[in-house]
């Protein structure tokens, strides 16, 4: 056999001697890289098919048939292109079965994370970084209560909690792990034993607790008072929290004020004033514990607040009255709000549902929209429900009207992932649980060691105290016995109530009188409930369980060791305020006083001092002083409301003021400014910048850390009471050399116009409000989680937005942190009494839990733009709209 030998060729011309020897080794290499890019891009290939397997594999089936073992008869499930659905049955138990069934398709993972929450059980996902946080839930109670109330509902409506909790497990019977939501695959990489729990009726109701919890009233001004006295005077006390300006902001049962100077407001009178001595260490444990609670409603600012108001038809260019509503709430991804519709095939007794709108994933029913006769709004009536007791606690026992009580006790075990059970106990006194001095729990939010936690918001440090203000004495105090000291808090949510079936009333309601009886069920939170229904009716409610105190306004923690501050029974049903077919046509709820000084009960001192309310009300008054038919597109516009009364108030101040350089060419952006805070507003930007600058020099430096203002209405107020004080101490500040007020505003003008230009640019012209005004969504469980592909995955954003604090368009800010959005408008409603197809509706993110569904985050840049969607209500209009439609099978026997 004859070896094969490639030849060296010699080249006879010229010098060189060539061989093909290296251009094969070249061509051999260039095979093998190019194999190996082969082999690259397919594993990348292959990497992105199961990424993209990986995060698809948990979209639901919208279309088609399902088999859902239970129901009595087959359901349908209409979608329209935003993946809302609308659910038909012919009894309610497959209805609320079906809800359930779709809530779980979009959204289970938010609720069991919500349920994990409410039940103080979070670490059982994400280990002993949230011990702190579920030690303090425990000793709230939401569970144990929500357990109470589930025992207490009649057999109807406990019924369909039991059918929408059927429905939910009837999904997770066929969908595990990664197949139920793309978190699971998350999570896996920290606990990969986790499989949910059955759904219980117990979960759903204990989401009412956390409702409860995020719209809590005043107890942060509470505590904010409370620590305020420890450094400043009564009066500089007071001066940081007014009173309700009566004399020119409107109520929502009497509107307008007759005159400007009708009503004199005043100051709440001071409770007796505890020892800071006995208060602060107490103080500072609650306030720590206080940031480490998730706030399932979103992250909820200073000043968060609704607008919900009705127009009568004698308004109207339909004859008919319009409803508006746009709750404000903590911005989280997904929204909040899940938009449904509900309807029983056929109405009856038996089945008496025909409604849709907003609701909450894991409560069956809905909250907020309408029905086929009836609809309603909430904003947060916001009553002083909470009180803060310092008790004096010698080991077991505490002090109660001169005798030794014993501490009521309660054992609780924490299961920790990956780490030992903790054992808590939990003590409570005769005003309720002790929630400062909490043994071992250091709530330290966010375990920098742990790499997967929940987005829960790290822990402050305990605030120090301030330099008292110049010239301040101290408060007089009450003298406390000596001894230990804690704060116990007393809270009408911890009681069991009937707001678990007040929601399926409100569902139902026909009229007037079956609507205020499903409100009276309403007990916490208490909410303003608006009304209007198809026969020209409109109508206000103020519902809740409302204290009436022995002694004392609730403003500041009170003597726990004896009973004169304890609660004597709650402001009787038919004494709260309402109002039916008032004669000015029209009702405005803004979180403004629902009723003037005179009201014979104290419901809080710290409302929202009326500016949004004064805005709205003003707006409309003028249409029909024009006699300008009100139309729901008008309803829309006063919703993207952008108008500044701060701004209005103060720029004819700044405009007299003497700068020079960079600040006068910003300032010159004030001239001819309507104040309205829009996006692409160079002026608005100046403005704001101009604001924080202004609070922050005012006041951060005689507050104590963490009591800055937020620069809502509150702040508003402040500054605008002392525009009349040029001499005041509060325009005193020595670091930046103000010595009053005229010169404070030119320090603060001068630093915000070099702010302006490190941020934007030196051109003020081309500055914009919504370049520094931005909004990243974020997931409420892992959008905080400090590992950057995982908040890739799940968050959204930043966009740019227009709007502020106190602002209709109430797009809020913290002033004391920066110009990024804390508190928005957490959807937007405007329903059509004579033609619900005529309603309009929009969430801020989607429908879809599932991060990368096309109904994630689509209704979004409409929300950004201030833009709507048709909310079609007749079957019909559903079914011609459809883009999916679900077939949702009962068993067959044959």
């Amino acid at each position: 056999m004859r070896s094969i030998r490639r030849p060296v060729r010699i080249r006879s011309q010229g010098s060189d001697v060539g061989t093909d020897a290296p251009r094969s080794r070249r061509h051999r290499r260039a095979r093998t890289l190019l194999a190996l890019l082969g082999i690259v891009l397919s594993l990348a290939l292959v990497a992105a098919g199961l990424g993209v397997w990986t995060v698809m594999r948990s979209f639901p089936t919208l279309s088609g048939e399902v088999a859902l073992p239970g129901l009595d008869a087959d359901a349908t499930v209409y979608r329209d292109d935003a993946g809302i659905p609308q659910i038909v049955a012919k009894t309610s138990k497959d209805l609320f079965m079906a809800e359930g069934y779709v809530h779980a398709q979009d959204r289970f993972w938010e609720m069991d994370f919500r349920r994990h929450v409410t039940a103080g059980r979070l670490s059982e996902l994400f280990g002993e970084s949230q011990v702190g946080t579920d030690t303090f839930i425990r000793t709230l109670g939401w569970r144990a209560v929500a357990e109470q109330e589930v025992a207490l509902l009649d057999p109807v409506t406990l019924g369909y909690y039991q059918a929408y909790a059927d429905g939910v497990n009837a999904y997770l019977a066929t969908h595990q792990g990664t197949d139920i939501s793309l978190e699971y695959a998350v999570l896996g990489l920290q606990n990969a034993g986790y499989e949910p729990e059955r759904w219980t009726p117990a979960d759903s109701v204990a989401w009412l607790k956390a409702m409860a919890w995020d719209l809590r009233s005043n107890l942060d001004d509470e505590i904010d008072r409370a620590t305020l006295a420890a450094t400043l005077t009564p009066e500089e006390v007071s001066e940081l929290h007014p009173a309700y300006p009566y004399a020119t902001h409107p109520t929502i049962v009497d509107g307008m004020p007759p005159t400007a100077s009708a009503v004199t407001a005043a100051a709440p009178a001071a409770s007796e004033a505890l020892e800071s001595t006995a208060l602060a260490s107490p103080l500072d444990d609650l306030r720590t514990a206080l940031a480490s609670v998730p706030e399932l409603l979103g992250p909820a600012g200073g000043e968060i607040g609704s607008n919900s108001w009705v127009v009568s038809g004698e308004h109207t260019d339909t004859g008919e009255p319009i409803l508006a509503n746009d709750p404000h709430l903590g911005p989280v991804m997904p929204s909040v709000w899940y938009q449904v519709g509900l309807r029983c095939e056929t109405v009856s007794a038996d089945c008496p549902f025909d409604l849709a709108g907003y609701g909450f994933t894991g409560m069956p029913g809905i909250i907020i929209g309408h029905n086929a006769r009836v609809a309603w709004g909430f904003t947060n009536l916001g009553p002083d429900v909470a009180d803060l007791y310092l008790e004096k606690v010698t080991g077991d026992s505490y002090e109660y009207d001169g005798a030794e009580k014993p501490l009521i006790v309660r054992n609780e075990k924490i299961t920790v992932a990956g780490g030992p059970s903790v054992k808590i106990e939990i003590h409570s006194t005769e005003h309720g649980p002790i929630v400062s001095g909490l043994e071992g729990t250091a709530f330290p939010g966010i375990a920098s060691d742990y790499p997967v936690a929940a987005g829960l918001p790290a822990s402050p440090a305990p605030a120090a105290p301030a330099a008292p203000a110049a010239g301040g004495a101290a408060a007089p105090a009450a003298a406390a016995p000596a001894g230990e000291y804690q704060l116990a808090l007393q809270w009408t949510a911890l009681t069991p109530g009937r707001t678990a079936t007040a929601i399926f009333a409100l569902n139902a309601a026909t009229d007037w009188e079956s609507f205020r009886a499903a409100a009276e069920l309403f007990e916490v939170p208490s909410q303003n409930l608006l009304y209007a229904d198809v026969d020209g009716n409109i109508g206000y409610q103020a519902p809740g369980l409302i204290p009436i105190r022995k002694k004392g306004d609730g403003t500041v923690p009170v003597p726990g060791w004896t009973s004169d501050y304890g609660w004597t029974g709650f402001i009787p049903y038919e004494a709260l305020p309402t109002t039916f077919n008032p004669p000015s046509g029209l009702i405005v709820t803004a979180n403004n006083a629902p009723v003037g000084a005179n009201y014979p009960h104290l419901i809080t001192a710290d409302w929202d001092l009326g500016y949004r309310a004064n805005e709205i009300t003003s707006r409309l008054q003028g249409m029909i002083e024009d006699g300008k038919p009100v139309t729901t597109d008008t309803m829309s516009e006063i919703q993207a409301d952008n108008f500044s009364a701060a701004a209005a108030t103060l720029v004819p101040l700044l405009q007299d003021v003497r700068v020079s350089g960079a600040a006068r060419e910003a300032q010159a952006l004030f001239d001819d400014w309507d104040f309205q805070v829009d996006a692409d507003s160079a002026a608005a930007a100046y403005f704001n910048i101009v604001w924080r600058n202004l609070l922050v020099n005012m006041f951060d430096h005689k507050l104590p850390d963490g009591l800055g203002l937020t620069g809502g209405d509150r702040a508003f107020s402040i500054v605008e009471s002392l525009l009349d004080q040029p001499d005041s101490d509060w325009w005193v500040n020595d670091r930046i050399g103000a010595v009053g007020r005229d010169s404070m505003l030119s320090k603060v003008l001068t630093r915000a116009a070099a702010e302006g230009a490190d941020l934007m640019g030196a051109d003020a012209s081309a500055w914009e409000w919504g370049k520094l005004h931005t909004l990243e969504l974020k997931n409420a469980s892992f959008g905080e989680s400090g590992v950057a592909p995982i908040e890739w995955l799940f968050n959204r954003g930043p966009y740019e937005l227009a709007g502020g604090s106190s602002v209709v368009n109430a797009v809020g800010w913290d002033a004391s942190v920066g110009y990024t959005v804390d508190w928005v408008p957490s959807m937007r409603q405007v329903i059509s009494l004579a033609d619900w197809d005529d309603s309009t509706w929009l969430n801020l993110t989607g429908e879809s839990g599932h991060a990368f569904h096309p109904n994630y985050v689509d209704q979004m840049p409409l929300w950004q733009r201030h833009e709507t969607r048709p909310w079609l209500f007749s079957l019909a209009a559903v079914k011609k709209s459809a883009q999916d439609t679900l077939h949702l099978r009962a068993a067959r026997n044959d």
